[in-house]
């Protein structure tokens, strides 16, 4: 009997010996983020400037390897084309039509990786109050794989482009997102970060 009682509370003590070393801190999760975000930067040689630097290039990125650091988001952003169309107005709210490409930067899993085939695009309402954009997806691939809740990191470009209806003016983005500024169910529990590519159309 006593052996059989040793013989379980050691393997109890196994079992959890074993847990405690599988689980990560917040922390080191934050961490791992941080080393997947370096590695794709410097894999790709991507070449990181400022947001002064970046004021002074008149609010554009130059050439297919330079992202601007956004410190308040903690988002990377590349201004593939700015686009020909209006900026969204303050009190406006309108219909984006958006095509992209999404892909974990940790382990190269995506979504829509479709070389953002024109027939399957996502449809956000979105809002402008002042400085602040609020969005919600209502249609498309985004919405029915996350919801209708719209990654901050989507909309943190919205300041910087203009929106137009015309396909060959598209406003388009690449973004490294950090999970703070990720989908919530995905990105933001499962501290991920993600890389995008996103173009933005207004809709009718």
């Amino acid at each position: 009997m006593r052996k059989g009682i040793f013989t379980l509370i050691t393997f109890i003590g196994l079992l959890m010996t074993v847990s405690c070393n599988d689980y990560e801190t917040y922390g080191e999760l934050k961490e791992k983020e941080r080393d997947a975000i370096a590695k794709l930067i410097s894999d790709s040689n991507y070449v990181i400037i400022n947001e002064e630097q970046f004021i002074k290039q008149d609010s554009q990125t130059i050439g297919d390897k330079q992202f601007v650091y956004l410190s308040k988001s903690g988002v990377y952003m590349q201004l593939v084309n700015k686009g020909k169309g209006e900026k969204i107005k303050d009190g406006e709210t309108l219909y984006i039509i958006c095509r992209f490409i999404e892909k974990s930067i940790e382990d190269t899993t995506s979504i829509n990786n479709t070389s953002m085939n024109i027939y399957l695009p996502d449809i956000m309402r979105v809002t402008r109050t002042g400085s602040t954009y609020s969005a919600t997806f209502i249609e498309g691939l985004m919405y029915n794989t996350y919801g209708a809740s719209v990654p901050e990191g989507w909309l943190v470009p919205l300041q910087y482009i203009n929106i137009a209806r015309q396909q060959d003016q598209l406003a388009k983005v690449r973004l490294i997102v950090p999970h703070s500024q990720g989908t919530t169910n995905n990105a933001k529990s499962n501290v991920k970060p993600y890389f995008y590519q996103i173009s933005f159309q207004r809709g009718r």
